[in-house]
C-alpha cells in the first residue's frame, strides 16, 4: 500500500539521503532507513473508519439503499434486568451473601414486574420497546439468558401472593413482547422502573438479607463506582443498544441522595405489598446495637458509650425488634437503620457531656486535671483530633468530586443525527486533556482502594487519621451514685419537640442552627459527613430520638428536661440562645457560646 502511494515521489532523504520512503498512521510521508519525517502529506482511503476520524475516507459515488433494521424488539424492563444483574453482581464481588441474589433480589424483581403488569401476568401493559440492532438469529438469547438464568425461581416466600398469576402468564411475560409502544401511558404509570428505583429495590433486598450494609454505605458504593449506577448502560449487551427518549432515562447527571431513596423503597413497599420482613434482632448488624458500635468506633469514641447508648435505647423502647422491623400489619414504616443509630449516639454525648457550650468543657478540665494515668476521656482533646481529620476528609472528597468522570468511555447520544457532532466533541475534548497533561506536571495517579465501611482510621500505624481513644475511660463523666453510675450532668437541653405536619411544613434546621450550641452542630456535621447526609435530615432524626426517649408530644417550647430524678429546670432555651453568641477561645481554640456584655 505504501509503494504505490509514495511510487510517485522519488526525492532522496535530506539525512540519509535514501529513497525509501513510508506513509505514517497520520498520512505523513518518513523515511523507512532513519526515520525522519518531512511535511509532505498525502490522504489515506480506509474504509473501515467513519466520517468522524481524523482520517478521510473516500465515498463512492453509486447510490445505496437503506436497508431495514428488522432486530429483534427490547422491552425496556430487559435493559434494567441487565442493569440489576450487574448491580448485583458488584455487591457479590463485594462480599454479599450469594443468597442475596437469587433468593431476594430476584423474587422482588419478578413480583415488580407482576405488579406493574410489564410481565408474569395475562395483560402486559404497553411500555417503551426498541429494535436490537443487527439481524443475528441468536442475539434475542441475552433477555432469555437473564430473565431465566441469573435470576432462578427459588420458592422464596417473597413472590406467594404472585404466584396464582405469575405460573399462567409466565410464557407470555416473560419478555413482555406482546406489549405495544405508548409514550403517553408510559408517562402516566408511576410503577415504570428508573435507575432510581433501581437502587431502591437493592435496598430493600440487603434489608431482607440482613446484611451488613446501610443506605449510606449503599451510596457510598455507587459514588465511588463499586456499583454501576451512572455508566450502567456501557455494560448493555452490544446487540442491546439505546436510542431517543428511551436512552435519556438512562443519562445520570447525579447520585440520588439519602432521602429520595429511602423514599422510594417505601413507595415499592408499599406498592409491593410486601409482607413482613425477617426480623431485626440485636445480633443482627442493621439492629442498633451493633450499628452504634461500628460508628463509635468510626468517630473514634470510647467503648465505655456503647453502655450508655444500649440504655438510651431501652428507655426509647427503640431496642425491641418490632421497631426495626417492616411489617405492613403492625410497623409499615421502613427504619433509618443508619440514621437512627447516629442520633441515638448525639443524644447519649447530649445527656453525658451536655453539649451546650459550657458543660462538655469544663468535664474537659476537670478530666485534665485528674488525669494522672493519661486514660481519662476528655471532649476537648477528642476534638481537636476529630476536626483536623474531619477537614482533611472533607478536602479528599471534594478532590474526588472534582476528579469524578460523569461522562463514560463510550460516547452518549439520543439521536443517531447527533453522533457525528458528539463524536467530534469527544475527540476534541480527549485531544485538549492530553495537550494539558503534556503542558501540566501531571499529579500522582490515585490509587484503586477496596470499599470500607468506615470513614477514619485510627491507630498507630502509618496513613492512620491519628490515636485511637477507644481504650479511654469516662472517669469523672460519670460518678457513682448509691453503687450505681450516673452521669454528672443533670440538666438536659433539647429543641422543641413538637411534630409538623410533614406534607405543609418542612425541616426548620436552617432558622435554628444559629441558636443551636456551635458543640451540637458540629456533631450533627460530623456524623452527617460520616452518613454523606445533609445535617438537617439527622437532625430530625435525633428530634425523634428525643420525642422517643422523654415521651413527650407537645412540650412548651424551648423547656428543659431533668436527668437524673431531680427537679430542676434552667431557664427558657429561646431565651438563653438569644442572649448568647459564639465565639472562638483564643487560648484553646474550642468553640463556646459566651453571654453578651
Amino acid at each position: 500500500m505504501d509503494e504505490a502511494d509514495t511510487a510517485e515521489y522519488r526525492e532522496p532523504c535530506a539525512q540519509c539521503a535514501a529513497v525509501n520512503w513510508g506513509i505514517s498512521d497520520e498520512g505523513r510521508f518518513y523515511c523507512r532507513s532513519c526515520h525522519n519525517v518531512i511535511e509532505r502529506t498525502r490522504e489515506v482511503m480506509d474504509m473501515s473508519f467513519t466520517r468522524d476520524s481524523n482520517r478521510i475516507s473516500w465515498i463512492s459515488s453509486k447510490s445505496r439503499t437503506r436497508k431495514t433494521d428488522r432486530g429483534n424488539v427490547w422491552m425496556l424492563c430487559e435493559v434494567f434486568q441487565f442493569i440489576l444483574k450487574n448491580q448485583a453482581d458488584a455487591l457479590l464481588r463485594l462480599g454479599v451473601s450469594p443468597g442475596f441474589k437469587d433468593d431476594v433480589l430476584s423474587q422482588l424483581w419478578r413480583l415488580y414486574l407482576q405488579k406493574s403488569q410489564q410481565a408474569y401476568t395475562r395483560n402486559p401493559i404497553n411500555s417503551f420497546k426498541f429494535k436490537q440492532k443487527g439481524l443475528d438469529s441468536d442475539s434475542g438469547s441475552a433477555a432469555d439468558s437473564v430473565l431465566s438464568g441469573s435470576f432462578t425461581d427459588t420458592g422464596s416466600n417473597l413472590h406467594s401472593s404472585a404466584d396464582c398469576n405469575a405460573e399462567s402468564g409466565s410464557d407470555r411475560g416473560r419478555s413482555g413482547q406482546s406489549g405495544t409502544c405508548s409514550t403517553a401511558s408510559w408517562k402516566r404509570s408511576r410503577s415504570l422502573m428508573t435507575m432510581e428505583k433501581t437502587l431502591a429495590l437493592i435496598h430493600l433486598a440487603l434489608v431482607w438479607s440482613r446484611e451488613a450494609l446501610t443506605l449510606s454505605d449503599l451510596l457510598r458504593l455507587v459514588k465511588d463506582d463499586h456499583v454501576p449506577y451512572v455508566t450502567a448502560y456501557e455494560q448493555l449487551p452490544e446487540e442491546m443498544k439505546l436510542c431517543g427518549r428511551v436512552a435519556l432515562l438512562f443519562h445520570i447527571k447525579n447520585i440520588p441522595s439519602h432521602r429520595s431513596i429511602h423514599k422510594m423503597a417505601q413507595g415499592l413497599v408499599m406498592f409491593l405489598q410486601l409482607p413482613a420482613f425477617p426480623p431485626i434482632n440485636p445480633q443482627t448488624l442493621l439492629h442498633p446495637t451493633l450499628l452504634s458500635l461500628r460508628y463509635l468506633t468510626d468517630a473514634n469514641l470510647p467503648d465505655e458509650l456503647h453502655r450508655w447508648v444500649c440504655i438510651l435505647m431501652d428507655r426509647a423502647d427503640m431496642a425491641n425488634q418490632k421497631r426495626h422491623t417492616l411489617d405492613l400489619a403492625s410497623h409499615p414504616a421502613l427504619p433509618l437503620y443508619d440514621l437512627q443509630a447516629a442520633a441515638l449516639i448525639i443524644v447519649t454525648m447530649k445527656v453525658l457531656f451536655g453539649l451546650d457550650d459550657h458543660t462538655e468543657w469544663n468535664l474537659s478540665n476537670e478530666a485534665g486535671s485528674h488525669d494522672d494515668l493519661g486514660d481519662l476521656f476528655s471532649f476537648r482533646r477528642w476534638y481537636r483530633l476529630v476536626q483536623a481529620a474531619l477537614i482533611q476528609a472533607q478536602q479528599r472528597r471534594n478532590q474526588d468530586i472534582a476528579r469524578k468522570q460523569w461522562k463514560g468511555k463510550k460516547p452518549f447520544f439520543t439521536d443517531k443525527r447527533d453522533k457525528y457532532f458528539v463524536m467530534k466533541r469527544r475527540r476534541i475534548s480527549d485531544n485538549v486533556q492530553m495537550s494539558l497533561k503534556k503542558l501540566t506536571s501531571r499529579p500522582a495517579p490515585v490509587q484503586d482502594v477496596a470499599p470500607s465501611s468506615f470513614q477514619f482510621c485510627w491507630g498507630s500505624e502509618d496513613g492512620s487519621d491519628g490515636p485511637s481513644l477507644q481504650h479511654m475511660k469516662l472517669g469523672k463523666v460519670v460518678s457513682l451514685n448509691h453503687d450505681v453510675s450516673t452521669p454528672s450532668n443533670f440538666k438536659y437541653w433539647h429543641p422543641p419537640l413538637r411534630t409538623c405536619k410533614p406534607r405543609s411544613c418542612t425541616s426548620h434546621y436552617s432558622i435554628m442552627e444559629p441558636t443551636l450550641p456551635r458543640s451540637f452542630v458540629w456533631m450533627l456535621q460530623l456524623f452527617s459527613f460520616m452518613l454523606d447526609v445533609e445535617p438537617w435530615y439527622l437532625f430530625e432524626e435525633v428530634l425523634e430520638v428525643e420525642r422517643r426517649v422523654f415521651g413527650i408530644k407537645t412540650p412548651q417550647s424551648g423547656q428543659q428536661i431533668p436527668i437524673g430524678g431531680q427537679n430542676e429546670t434552667g431557664s427558657n432555651t429561646k431565651k438563653w440562645n438569644r442572649n448568647c453568641e459564639t465565639k472562638q477561645d483564643s487560648k484553646s481554640g474550642d468553640p463556646v457560646r459566651k453571654p453578651k456584655s
